[in-house]
């Protein structure tokens, strides 16, 4: 145990590391606003389950048990069924399907881990749920890369484009600049698809959100239930006040 929170500590500290050179490199990308809606169960589910099949692969969610799902309203029979493809049994942790050492020899560097990984990306442009939401939909063809990918939000990233069956391949378009007596390339905020993926780009857009609502939840699975608990706490202690207050004027009425 004492491994695995130094190791998760290990990936955070680089995470986070990164997340500032991105902002850096990118030129101050905007970060588009991920639709975060915990109550949202479909989406929840939905986001599982893209997890599950695109993630999980070389990702891994070690601090993440499959039967906590229940809270999304799925059965432990469902997940059995439909989730659990690196796993034995339903209150196994998430752990990635591909060896770290291979992953390792692939990428140049382990998959990190995928259990807080909405919390550790926050920074100066948005939350971490929004740069993973920017992220994963800003990969475009790239020949010059190992993998053939590269991405505006993370450039020169190790990760191939994973969904790009589902959006199709598509080209940032630029426009040029004179800076200082120098031409300057300067995304346009805009894209031009050059293959039709599985999805069209509205729905491709929304099983990213799905996913991210995920990726957010995971983060912290017991934040919805905290937060709606939180009310009834606040509800208990203003009917307390209100029953102290009649009883504290009850003892002093005689008093003069």
């Amino acid at each position: 145990m004492k491994t695995k929170l130094l190791n998760l500590f290990a990936a955070s500290c680089l995470m986070l590391g990164m997340s500032s050179a991105v902002q850096a490199s990118s030129a101050g990308i905007a970060w588009d606003k991920a639709p975060i809606n915990l109550s949202d169960n479909a989406s929840l589910q939905n986001g599982a389950k893209l997890f599950v099949n695109y993630c999980l692969n070389c990702h891994s969610a070690a601090y993440m048990r499959y039967n906590r799902m229940v809270d999304i309203g799925l059965s432990p029979t469902q997940i059995k069924e439909n989730l659990l493809f690196a796993a034995d049994k339903v209150g196994d942790t998430m752990q990635a399907s591909i060896n770290p050492k291979q992953a390792k020899d692939l990428f140049g560097a382990a998959p990190p881990d995928l259990s807080v990984i909405a919390r550790s990306r926050a920074g100066a442009g948005g939350s971490g749920a929004d740069y993973l939401y920017t992220y994963l939909r800003s990969y475009y063809r790239d020949d010059t890369t190992t993998t053939g990918w590269n991405n505006l939000a993370f450039p020169s990233v190790a990760m191939p484009h994973v969904l790009w069956e589902l959006q199709g391949e598509r080209k940032p378009v630029f426009e040029e600049k004179q800076e200082h007596g120098h031409a300057v390339k300067t995304f346009t905020g805009k894209w031009e698809q050059v293959t039709k993926g599985s999805m069209t780009p509205a729905a491709f857009d929304q099983s990213v959100g799905d996913l991210v609502n995920f990726l957010q939840w995971m983060g912290e699975p017991g934040q919805a239930k905290r937060t709606s608990l939180g009310w009834y706490v606040l509800a208990f202690l203003s009917m307390l006040a209100f029953f102290t207050w009649r009883l504290s004027k009850a003892y002093w009425k005689d008093v003069k």
